[in-house]
């Protein structure tokens, strides 16, 4: 199915499916791999008693990343600033209690399909499928136990010095609604050049719609830092998703031109997110699809974002059509990570995506994934400073 075929750069690793991915090493202890190092380590138990690992991947430069088995959450990501200094640059938590408990999707794998289907329903070939409404009217980020709070398989590897982890998840035939037996595979891969790599596959038994994505939440200064209202951001799109009162998309895109979600300039966040706007006073801030600027398939830049003080730059490079550009409208005070204190726009999150509601709208880029077809995805958040 051609709306998923990647074309994917020279630079960045064919990555291959990695057998026996269900069983651990008998050791947590940090491997050294070329030039980079991954470690696993225990990170908390479920209640059902199902244990969660933590896999820690650091390159040649110190740049480092760790995702736990629960939800394939990002929970730290740190990259230098332009004084050589590290930060974490997302918002999480330091236990998976914290996780257990939150409903921000903070730093996890999110599906089958990533934000919102329309009255919690769809149709494939004229059968309707009926789904947890657990946003309103609508179904949002895959249920009400979507991909963010089951435990993936996880297999760290290592290729010419870049290093990663392959988590691996089955989808039961009916899971939160969704039709087919959906084989998922999502590949993190941090590089060499300090770019974290996300490869998404998956595969199933009856036709079903998929949309995979990331909800890491960012802040360049470091999490807890304050808001991102200074971060300077430019999006790679002339169009985006006008929404309903339930952020649905009302049809076809529209211009950017005349709006506060004009981004094809580098702009601060916060200079129009209070404007007199009734797309922003839907959002309570930015919660919208942006269409991104391209001819045909391959990757494409969809965003760059700047923090000026930290001099940390954020690229988003993707195969996706659309990415949705949130801003922490929802966070209350909650505290993270060290105990850091989380308030409204203090995140943004940059979620490369098929555009919302997709399934009802057969005018938008293709869902729907049939058996004998691979659904392919990739996203590349690059790191770099001025």
């Amino acid at each position: 199915m051609t709306a998923f075929r990647p074309v994917v750069p020279a630079l960045l690793l064919a990555l291959t499916f990695v057998s026996g991915c269900d069983k651990p090493p008998a050791t947590s202890q940090p491997t050294t791999i070329a030039q980079g190092v991954v470690s696993r380590a225990p990170f908390g138990t479920l209640p059902d008693g199902t244990a969660v690992e933590a896999f820690t991947l650091t390159n040649p430069s110190g740049t480092s990343a760790t995702a736990i088995s629960y939800g394939g959450i990002i929970t730290s990501l740190k990259v230098r600033d332009n004084k050589g200094k590290f930060a974490d640059v997302v918002l999480g938590y330091d236990t998976l209690e914290g996780y257990l408990k939150d409903g921000s999707y903070f730093g996890a794998i999110i599906g089958r399909y990533g934000n919102r289907i329309g009255g919690a329903q769809f149709a494939i070939d004229e059968q309707t499928y009926k789904l947890a409404a657990n946003n309103g009217p609508n179904s949002l980020h895959g249920g009400l136990k979507g991909f963010d709070k089951v435990v993936w398989a996880g297999q760290t590897f290592e290729k010419d010095g870049d290093v990663g982890v392959i988590f691996t998840h089955t989808s039961p035939d009916g899971d939160e609604g969704f039709p087919g037996t959906l084989s998922v595979k999502v590949t993190y891969t941090l590089t060499k050049a300090n770019e974290l790599a996300i490869d998404y596959e998956a595969t199933t038994d009856k036709p079903t719609v998929v949309n995979l994505t990331q909800h890491s939440y960012f802040n360049l200064a470091g999490d807890g830092s304050g808001d991102v209202l200074g971060h300077e951001l430019y999006v790679n799109a002339d169009n985006y998703s006008a929404v309903d009162k339930d952020l649905i998309p009302l049809g076809a895109p529209v211009s950017v031109e005349g709006t506060p979600l004009d981004f094809r300039t580098s702009t601060p966040i916060g200079a129009r997110i209070d404007a007199d706007n009734e797309q922003i006073r839907l959002g309570g801030g930015y919660d919208h699809n942006f269409v991104i600027n391209r001819q045909g398939p391959g990757m494409k830049v969809a965003a760059r974002v700047t923090e000026p003080k930290s001099g940390r730059v954020m690229e988003v490079v993707t195969t996706e059509p659309g990415v949705q550009l949130y801003t922490a409208n929802h966070l209350d005070g909650k505290l993270g990570k060290g105990g850091r204190i989380y308030n409204k726009r203090g995140a943004f999150c940059l979620e490369t995506q098929h555009y919302p509601d997709s399934p009802n709208k057969p005018e938008f880029p293709a869902t729907t994934l049939r058996p004998g077809e691979k659904y392919e995805s990739r996203t590349v958040y690059a790191f770099t400073t001025n």
